[in-house]
């Protein structure tokens, strides 16, 4: 099957969510958003109401993040900031999971925390990033795992912050885990189209990509 360029923007979430990301640039995403018609478009937490404005009536979802980019916050803020982000128009939301807590087998505590988020957030759909930089092969199944037990919708690879995530390894070991209990986004490290068709066809359905990057692979899927 091949996708059409407009079929792989409905894949993408375009993201800006970088420590020195400006109003501007804020605005700019949302506007390559709107063009190219992507699925949904993420800022830093402060932007979301500006986003959601800026998106009325495109079609294209406004995503919020919890927890970003440590995923060391408390529970009780991460709940907070859930339903801050949606009070604020988000209509997704990306969450980190508590990595330091997986890394030291807490895996209760991994659990409840998610499950927390999915609850305050119902019935908006919860992707649960693990970032796999940090994790080994055993690590992320048991993440992944613990996502679908929690109820998160998807599993996310990566915040894109650390140099690696969307690799095809990290893609297959996640979907061998969720099967069809939970999707599977890929983010982090995502720059051109060849690698964005290698992770779906390993069973990834949605995207994570920087404005940027999204604009050159929508370019080179008009181009083929």
């Amino acid at each position: 099957m091949v996708l059409t360029p407009s079929e792989i923007a409905r894949l993408m979430d375009l993201s800006a969510v970088r420590t020195d990301v400006s109003e501007q640039e804020i605005r700019e995403l949302a506007g390559l958003a709107r063009q190219y018609g992507v699925i949904a478009a993420f800022p830093m937490p402060c932007y979301t109401a500006l986003v959601r404005e800026l998106l009325e009536g495109s079609g294209v979802l406004t995503g919020g993040v919890v927890g970003f980019p440590s995923g060391s916050h408390t529970t009780s803020i991460k709940v907070a900031e859930a339903r801050e982000q949606l009070a604020a128009g988000a209509q997704e939301l990306d969450m980190v999971c508590n990595v330091g807590w997986l890394l030291s087998g807490r895996h209760a505590d991994v659990r409840d925390d998610i499950r927390a988020v999915v609850q305050a957030a119902a019935p908006t759909p919860v992707k649960v990033i693990l970032e796999t930089h940090f994790l080994n092969d055993d690590q992320i199944r048991t993440g992944a795992e613990l996502c679908v037990e929690a109820g998160a919708a998807w599993v996310k690879t990566a915040t894109g912050w650390p140099s690696t995530g969307a690799t095809a390894h990290n893609i297959s070991l996640i979907k061998s885990v969720v099967g069809e209990r939970a999707a599977v986004k890929a983010a982090g490290g995502i720059r051109d189209l060849a690698t964005l068709l290698e992770l779906y066809d390993l069973g990834a359905r949605r995207f994570g990509i920087s404005a940027a990057s999204g604009r050159k692979i929508l370019d080179q899927a008009a181009a083929r």
